[in-house]
């Protein structure tokens, strides 16, 4: 009885064993691993699916998604126009690839602009391009490794070796037959028959006909095994494009210059953006750089900007600049991508397209990049501090995100934090202290309405005579982009308590380059710039140089040296990342703004 006991369960077993193997196997995903600041959004967005179809795959992921972990993302059963993913498995090879997907290796490569030798390794997605007539099924994506069988076709590009499908040619002797012939060289009658399609009666065979002895299966094997697959070194190689000089830059800014019953603030920004990229423009051709510039306005409509993409110079640009409103953006990306233009978008952060398109620049950077930059630069600025969080009644919302993150950093990186009131008074503020730590106080808020409140209690603190003689602890004050329009009120309070504060761009004419272009910018329109930030003006002047200047310095490989183009900006810095294989790239720079205590002030690059 036990026996029978013991069978049934290794029955059991088994049958649930092979269950679960099957359900993996049928399983229609790709496993993405993450990287450094993406969110579920950009995941999503990359892959052409939602947050809610990934979150129902990883439960639990809606909460913390944590870089090195892996993600499995949702896709069609179909392939689409645009084609499918792949995650490279253990031992995959390019030239595999592309035997597996029936695509050529070059529309592999085309398709995924991101992808090189080093990149090439296992965990990484690759776009896999829809194949000409090829079927539209897509191959089953598992977690488990699968061997990929190599056909001996070769993928677009690589010529192999020309083999004869015949081993040797037999002439036909009197009495011969299918049956001897095939028994003399080892092979069945049907190979035979098979190699020679044009015998029509197996049973008869005219003397003196030459015959094909084809190789038999096994030699057949053997021989398709001596016909080298090509390395992915060998691959890239073949298919790298040539790089060629620009020796006229085509540019094309399309912005909304002319206002449409919307008011004229919008209008007067474009206005200056442009004012800013010709005094670039005038400084590169300064130093021989040749510039064919376009200026259209744009309008607030898409058949606005279709009317502009239809003019035959544009397919002729190098790049485009623009648009201002997000609607405006996807038949400009389309344009772009189909005639392979880059496509500068200088204001929204909002906007998905360059997760999916490879010809996509966007200058400000996604929240969630932003926010992994600044949690990075942090806790290199302050590796052994203290965080103080001084939770706000009102006005957190927008910075809710942020908090949260950086709390997780914190613990990760077991970095002690603290929670107090924003009307906290400076004693409790003093007993929070940590006197062998850097203690670093946040609002959770970034209002000019906390800093009203907690900057009085925090100098209170500093300048407290028990404090000075008995504490001394060391003390700063962290804080937001928006905190640069606040400076006037509170710079005093800023210098005292040691302030910083992150941003992507930031100016001051107590800065050299800032002070020089604001002066130059007076002489030439005879007006100073808006008070706002970013200032349109600095951020038209930097795009316009750091562009410009790449493609006469470098040409059509741009793409390749984007991190050896170190300018020195007026207000809005450069560091871009290509978010994924086949997409475009975003502006990952982030600065720290320090005022210290001695009246000195230094912004921070962390590069």
């Amino acid at each position: 009885m036990k026996i029978f006991s013991k069978i049934c369960l290794i029955f059991v077993l088994a049958t649930v064993c092979t269950s679960v193997g099957y359900a993996q196997e049928n399983q229609t995903y790709i496993i993405h691993t993450i990287t450094k600041g993406q969110s579920l959004y950009s995941i999503a967005n990359m892959y052409n699916t939602t947050v809610d179809a990934i979150v129902k795959l990883n439960p639990g992921s809606e909460q913390v998604i944590v870089e090195g972990k892996q993600l499995k993302v949702p896709r069609p059963d179909k392939v689409t126009d645009e084609g499918t993913f792949h995650t490279i498995l253990q031992g995959e090879t390019l030239y595999g690839l592309s035997q597996k997907y029936k695509v050529s290796v070059k529309a592999i490569l085309d398709a995924n602009p991101g992808l090189n030798e080093k990149n090439f390794r296992y965990g990484q997605v690759v776009n896999i391009p829809k194949a000409d007539g090829s079927s539209t099924s897509t191959p089953v994506a598992t977690d488990q490794p699968q061997q990929t069988a190599v056909q001996p076709q070769q993928p677009s590009g690589i010529q192999g070796p020309v083999q004869s499908r015949c081993k040797e040619m037999h002439k036909v002797a009197r009495k011969e037959t299918v049956f001897s012939i095939a028994r003399m060289y080892g092979i069945t009658e049907q190979e035979l028959l098979d190699a020679n399609p044009e015998i029509k009666d197996a049973k008869k065979l005219k003397k003196g006909k030459l015959l094909c002895i084809p190789y038999p299966k096994i030699q057949e094997a053997e021989k398709q095994k001596e016909v080298k697959e090509p390395t992915n070194s060998e691959l890239f190689e073949q298919n790298r494009k040539a790089d060629h000089n620009i020796s006229m830059i085509k540019a094309a800014l399309i912005l909304p210059f002319i206002a449409e019953g919307k008011g004229n603030t919008e209008s007067e920004r474009m206005v200056e953006y442009y004012q800013g990229f010709l005094m670039a423009v005038d400084s590169l051709k300064r130093t021989g750089t040749s510039i064919d510039l376009y200026t259209y306005d744009s309008g607030s409509t898409v058949a606005s900007v279709n009317a502009i993409l239809v003019k035959p110079e544009m397919k002729n640009m190098d790049i485009i600049f623009g648009p201002l409103y997000t609607e405006q953006i996807k038949p400009m990306a389309e344009f772009a991508n189909k005639n392979h233009i880059r496509l500068v978008i200088p204001f929204t952060s909002r906007d998905n397209t360059v997760y999916r398109n490879p010809d996509i620049y966007q200058i400000n950077t996604p929240q969630s990049y932003l926010y992994s930059e600044v949690y990075d630069h942090f806790t290199r600025q302050f590796p052994k501090s203290h965080v103080i969080f001084l939770n706000a009644k009102t006005g957190t919302e927008d910075k809710a995100d942020f908090i949260n993150g950086l709390r997780e950093e914190l613990k990760s990186k077991q970095i002690p934090f603290t929670n107090l009131d924003e009307s906290a008074t400076s004693e409790q503020m003093q007993a929070a202290l940590q006197k062998d730590r850097a203690n670093v106080f946040i609002p959770t808020s970034g209002s000019n309405t906390v800093l009203i409140t907690t900057l009085p209690q925090l100098s209170a603190m500093v300048n407290d005579s028990i404090y000075k003689e008995k504490i001394h602890a060391e003390v700063h004050l962290f804080g937001y982009p928006e905190w640069q329009t606040y400076t006037k009120d509170h710079l005093s309070a800023f210098f005292e308590l040691d302030t910083y504060f992150y941003t992507s761009f930031y100016t001051n004419n107590l800065l050299a380059a800032p002070r020089n272009f604001t002066s130059s910018f007076r002489r030439w329109y005879g007006k100073d710039m808006e008070e706002r930030y970013p200032k349109y003006g600095m951020l038209g002047f930097d795009t316009g140089f750091f562009f410009l200047k790449g493609l006469s310095r470098y040409g059509s490989a741009l793409e390749k040296n984007l991190d050896k183009l170190n300018l020195t900006p007026i207000q809005t810095g450069f560091k871009f990342d290509r978010v994924n294989n086949w997409g475009g790239f975003i502006n990952k720079k982030v600065f720290f703004v320090r005022f210290s205590p001695k009246y000195e002030l230094f912004k921070l690059d962390f590069d």
